[in-house]
């Protein structure tokens, strides 16, 4: 499951640079996620590092893209080129 920002993150600007996919950019109004790009760290930590370093715990599952950890897994194979 890809994640996403909530309307409550404050424009910090840490969780951009922890994407080690580049799936964080700044949107209109707040930051926004990528989900073709985001695997939740899958294959690079063992934890989403935008949600370690956001300081207002506004990232969270995003329910409209749902992925198992199996599909997440060959999404980094696909982003990363390997697999």
């Amino acid at each position: 499951m890809a994640l996403m920002i909530t309307d409550e993150c404050i424009n910090c600007d840490v969780c951009e640079p922890e994407c080690p996919n580049g799936a964080i950019s700044q949107g209109d109004e707040t930051y926004v996620i990528n989900p073709s790009l985001c695997t939740e760290c899958v294959g690079h930590y063992e934890t989403s590092q935008c949600v370690e370093v956001c300081p207002v715990d506004c990232i969270v599952k995003d329910p409209s893209h749902e992925e198992s950890e199996d599909e997440l897994r060959a999404k980094y194979a696909r982003l990363t080129g390997e697999g």
